[in-house]
């Protein structure tokens, strides 16, 4: 039988903060990691880690604008410093492109690995907090934290453990503190921002909030 591999593609623009620096090699193949400052519409921004293979230099100019397509990939770091889940972007294609608005557009289906947890915002909005399995080949998975807001709050937090779920979103940084050693140091967290529901293809798309 065929292993099943979820789906998992983002598309990014935005503007390059750094250049490549060495991350490691594997099977002979050198990559490097580009961080990527991508705009929302707020007028904030997402600072997305890239992973790319032997990039070109001439594309990966400090602020200059690229839109790439990849996938989005996890790992546990058991160095003890930084976050415990690390997020990144394996860049599978990547172009030049004008300054503009910036893009983030990700598609995800996987399922559930941990309990939904829903709650609510001082405010009373429902939030639900979820744990994404996305398998990859070879008996391999990333786990990917994801948040839905609102009505899809509601509908996520009555799913249950191994559930499947397809979803539209944006993959979003944000900082916190922590008290390590105690020192007061800020870290930063990555997770999925849910925007829509999708059921199979073919059928009517369930609205996001």
């Amino acid at each position: 039988m065929a292993e099943h591999t979820g789906e998992n593609r983002i598309i990014l623009q935005g503007g390059v903060a750094a250049p490549p620096a060495f991350s490691h090699r594997n099977h002979g193949v050198d990559y490097y990691t580009i961080p990527l400052r991508v705009p929302r519409l707020s007028g904030a921004e997402d600072l997305v880690n890239l992973i790319s293979a032997d990039p070109d230099p001439a594309l990966w100019k400090p602020e200059g604008w690229v839109e790439i397509e990849g996938e989005v990939r996890s790992y546990n770091n058991r160095t003890g410093v930084g976050s415990r889940l690390v997020i990144t972007v394996l860049v599978r294609a990547a172009r030049p492109t004008r300054p503009g608005e910036g893009e983030n557009h990700l598609m995800l289906s996987g399922a559930l690995c941990k309990p939904p947890v829903r709650r609510r915002t001082p405010l009373g909005r429902e939030i639900c907090d979820l744990l994404l399995a996305v398998n990859r080949p070879y008996g391999r998975a990333d786990y990917l934290p994801c948040i839905a807001w609102g009505s899809l709050a509601v509908l996520c937090g009555g799913m249950k453990v191994g559930d499947h779920l397809r979803l539209e979103g944006r993959l979003q940084s944000r900082q916190y503190r922590k008290v390590v050693d105690g020192q007061e140091t800020t870290r930063t967290a990555y997770e999925v921002s849910v925007m829509n529901l999708l059921p199979p293809l073919g059928e009517e798309e369930v609205p996001g909030v």
